[in-house]
């Protein structure tokens, strides 16, 4: 009981009058007005206006969430925290099987082998749409954003279920990508919202507590929905159109039942006048999410899919796309500098060690991992022979990992208030199990030792993952709290976006050759196109010469990515060492 009375102590709610160490002076151009009421026995004295020169740009969803913890007394955050436990639940559920049944959705279009192509544009998706949401949430509200992000998900799972095309699905998808990264930038929003710095790694790291349990009991759930006699990958995501709304029911009404309280009782967000349409783009900085979206999508894209073009890389979009993708990222911090009122990456931001280093850590610790696992499942299910739920397990090994070594880093910045030597760790562990994976993942290893590699590789990520994020989060005040979580946390995403873009070029460019190489001379093309684009075709039986060969050539494909990751992580040992290690408030 003591752990918890001390871990109900520093999670109180955070008042709008007695801000954190690390946040500045509120936003100007907001009031609360002051109240004093014996029935919720809270007191809120403040006027944001007399901490400087009005401004224009009123952000009245940071003054929503501040008036509402005003009022939630000392249940508030108790209260809250179930409501991030309950959305979890079923957001675990879904990342843990859509991912998934995605493999089984694509190979029943026979476009397996534009699989890298769809996931590099759902996580360019999933990385771009964070900071205008996070943006979003700081103008209407936390409670509105959330109903948003929902929406989104509901949307991609009937187009899931009732797509009959490949484009039908596709559109489905990105949906999805928006309702997930804008429900993910959420949850760690309202948890930086209600805790100190000092705590945040750790209880960000709480709230992914259920995936700790949820691939295991997920890897049942597919094996009986994609086995013969299931009901199929369309009705295993259909029935999340169901839980995801009523679970997340819970916060959304929390949210808004305490905002409407705060309300009551007297706690009022004082505007000078209705935001017009030109304020609102101005706002969430609509040229420089244009800039941003389209600078990575036109860069990343053409490397995925150059190699399904007749003329690969002498393709003249190809390198015109890359070419333009890459103006528009210079282009961005000058517009961010010169012509954007409420930059959504602003220029300050590329001048700060710390958030530099994390973003860029984050980056090539998300490109290692994704180039590393983009293909994993259908390798694992080929060349290794695992059926679906060990093929499941395999999978989320490292996740589950991560989840827990994110735990046990949270704990360990709670009591050192440090950071940098224990990220400094983390790199080396990481860096270890990539070299320790290029030997193991062959077709003849152990299968014990897949895991191990697996369990290696999670827990150097989840402590990065943490560590750096918090690096970043004490840079700014509160106010910009969303804004900068969102942005670490992009450069996390678009790590796995040029992951995924560099793990497809690998696959579509070498696979074929590979396999007509272990194959022979008298390699059966027809065979050798449907294991290219599907894995539920036909496949030789286990043990034979042929499919011998298949494993052998997989296992290869599988290593050329491998060698990416270690690369991947040079530049990181150097970045560690140039981090700060400020002390945590």
């Amino acid at each position: 009981m003591g752990i918890l009375n001390s871990i109900s102590r520093t999670f109180q709610p955070v008042t709008v009058h007695a801000p954190e160490t690390t946040t500045a002076a509120s936003e100007p151009g907001i009031e609360v007005a002051a109240v004093n009421t014996e029935k919720n026995d809270v007191e809120v004295d403040i006027d944001l206006k007399a901490t400087g020169e009005a401004r224009q740009d009123l952000e009245s969803g940071v003054a929503r969430v501040e008036a509402a913890q005003a009022v939630w007394g000392k249940y508030g955050f108790w209260i809250i925290a179930a409501g991030i436990g309950m959305l979890m639940l079923v957001y675990e559920l879904d990342n843990t099987t859509v991912y998934i049944y995605n493999t089984y959705a694509l190979s029943s279009f026979n476009q397996l082998s534009i699989g890298a192509a769809l996931s590099t544009a759902g996580v360019i998706v999933f990385a771009v749409v964070k900071p205008p949401i996070a943006k979003l949430s700081n103008i209407i509200g936390r409670g509105e954003t959330y109903c948003f992000t929902i929406s989104c998900y509901i949307l991609a799972y009937i187009l899931f279920a009732s797509a009959k095309t490949f484009g039908a699905y596709a559109a489905g998808y990105i949906f999805y990508c928006v309702g997930q990264s804008g429900t993910n930038i959420m949850n760690d929003i309202v948890i930086s919202d209600i805790t100190t710095a000092r705590w945040r790694g750790l209880a960000i790291a709480v709230s992914f507590f259920p995936f700790l349990f949820m691939p295991w009991i997920s890897a049942f759930i597919v094996s009986s929905v994609v086995s013969s006699g299931g009901i199929g990958w369309k009705w295993g995501i259909g029935m999340l159109a169901i839980l995801m709304p009523f679970c997340a029911s819970f916060i959304i009404g929390t949210l808004f039942y305490y905002q409407h309280k705060a309300k009551k009782a007297g706690i009022v967000v004082i505007a000078k006048d209705k935001m017009t349409i030109y304020e609102f783009f101005s706002q969430i900085d609509l040229g420089g999410t244009l800039l941003f979206s389209f600078g990575f999508a036109m860069f990343l894209l053409p490397m995925t899919l150059a190699a399904s073009t007749p003329q690969g890389w002498q393709t003249p979009w190809i390198a015109a796309l890359i070419a333009l993708g890459g103006a528009f990222l210079i282009a961005l911090p000058f517009y961010e500098q010169r012509f954007a009122k409420h930059p959504l990456v602003p220029f300050y931001y590329f001048k700060n060690t710390a958030i530099v280093i994390s973003g860029t850590l984050l980056l090539t610790d998300a490109l290692g991992f994704s180039v590393t696992h983009s293909y994993l499942y259908p390798w694992s299910t080929i060349a290794r022979g695992l059926s679906a739920r060990d093929a499941t397990f395999l999978q989320t090994t490292n996740g589950v990992m991560q989840t827990l070594s994110s735990i046990l880093g949270g704990m360990v910045m709670l009591k050192t208030r440090r950071y940098k030597w224990l990220v400094m760790f983390a790199v080396t562990i990481r860096f270890i199990g990539y070299c320790v994976m290029i030997r193991l993942r062959g077709a003849e290893n152990p299968i014990a030792e897949l895991f191990i590699v697996q369990l290696l590789q999670g827990f150097g990520s989840g402590v990065i993952l943490i560590g750096t994020l918090v690096s970043a989060q004490i840079q700014v005040p509160h106010s910009q709290l969303a804004q900068i979580t969102a942005l670490i946390l992009c450069c996390n995403f678009l790590g796995s976006s040029i992951g995924a873009s560099i793990s497809g070029g690998i696959y579509t460019n070498t696979l074929k050759d590979e396999l007509a190489k272990q194959l022979g001379a008298g390699a059966d093309q027809s065979l050798i196109n449907s294991l290219y684009n599907s894995i539920t075709g036909v496949v030789p039986e286990w043990g034979s010469p042929e499919r011998e060969s298949i494993n052998a050539a997989y296992s290869n494909v599988i290593r050329y990515m491998t060698y990416t990751a270690v690369g991947s992580m040079v530049p990181s040992f150097i970045l560690t060492w140039f981090m700060p290690n400020m002390e945590l408030p």
